[in-house]
């Protein structure tokens, strides 16, 4: 009898194991390009204009966004992400390429994601690896973004979080993700495993979700983190983030909101604006406070579907209170003005 229960045991064991190792790997990613003209013609000598974001540097240029592999496959409870991008938008914005942007013997490859998970319970699990980060509300995959440029609370980091965290769904309303970090962007930290962050997720109706953030750390610094969305049956989603940063050893840091609007007119054309106000901390320099700068930022952009492909037509203008922006003849202005036309592919 125990002979045959063994046996039972055994064949059911070895039939979930080919049962799991059925699964297949799924593959999925994006492809992008762009091109994009300043009006006010001012080009640096490696090409670049004004609005110091990512991404659409590039002035009148057809220019490359990146390719981007992502791997993933979950066999029982246990699951692994691997998220690879080629070419200068994954590279320009992870700080982990190896290379100077723009440089002769710069290479463009980046990983955005690589990360293992296991979900002990429906409503417990762990994930360890290199993350791409919880903090805000834009991401780097430009699949992932409505605007193809993006906000200066974005371009200002983190993007990427190493470490191991654990979450815990209370319920479908709420949940509490808590971690344990290395330094912004970095795959190994020197100084050991030194910043602590934290999410509350908040689902209070349908459609409606907002995530609570905080990360700290030295020397990073600490950031304050809102991110919310509402998405409404008549195809309009309101978007928010704000975020306070500052700097470890009163090094300044940066503020600033940015509010979005979206509205889906059909499943192929939608239209969306964002307003984003975005303001450096004051700093002590030689015992005087240098007051931070401030800026206003205003994009407007359309996403007009063909299937996989997505065109996003853009125009953008900032002011900055620091006339921190050329004209054609390199006199320092306080506005900028841009367009661009992406095309993106996602697969």
């Amino acid at each position: 009898m125990k002979k045959m229960l063994l046996l039972v045991l055994i064949s059911l064991l070895v039939g979930n194991l080919y049962a799991q190792d059925d699964e297949k790997l799924q593959i999925s990613g994006s492809v992008d390009t762009y091109y994009k003209y300043d009006f006010s013609k001012y080009k640096t000598e490696d090409g670049s204009s004004n609005i110091p974001t990512y991404f659409a540097n590039e002035q009148n240029s057809i220019s490359l966004g990146m390719i981007n592999l992502i791997a993933q496959k979950k066999v029982g409870k246990a699951s692994f992400v691997g998220d690879l991008s080629f070419g200068p938008r994954g590279q320009n914005a992870g700080l982990l390429s190896g290379s100077i942007p723009n440089s002769e013997d710069g290479n463009s490859f980046h990983i955005q994601n690589l990360y293992v998970n296991y979900q002990f319970t429906d409503q417990f699990s762990m994930t360890a690896g290199y993350m791409g980060t919880f903090i805000g509300y834009e991401i780097i995959s430009p699949t992932g973004n409505f605007n193809y440029s993006t906000s200066y609370l974005f371009s200002s980091g983190p993007f990427q979080n190493a470490g191991i965290k654990a979450k815990y769904a209370f319920n479908d309303k709420v949940g509490l993700m808590v971690g344990l970090f290395n330094d912004w962007n970095v795959y190994q930290d020197f100084n050991g495993v030194s910043d602590f962050g934290a999410q509350l997720s908040l689902a209070p109706v349908e459609g409606l979700n907002a995530y609570l953030n905080f990360l700290t750390g030295y020397p990073s610094g600490t950031i304050y983190d809102l991110t919310t969305s509402y998405e409404m049956a008549s195809g309009l989603k309101l978007g928010l983030n704000a975020a306070d940063y500052s700097a470890s050893n009163d090094a300044g840091g940066y503020s600033g909101g940015a509010l979005y609007v979206q509205q889906a007119f059909s499943e192929t054309v939608s239209l969306g604006v964002r307003g984003e106000y975005f303001k450096r901390k004051d700093v002590m320099e030689d015992a005087v406070n240098v007051e931070g700068a401030k800026t206003l930022a205003f994009t407007l952009s359309a996403n007009v579907h063909a299937g996989p492909l997505t065109l996003i037509p853009e125009v953008r203008f900032d002011n900055n209170s620091d006339s921190a922006f050329f004209d054609s003849s390199n006199a320092a202005t306080k506005n900028a003005s841009q367009f661009s036309l992406a095309a993106v592919y996602a697969f």
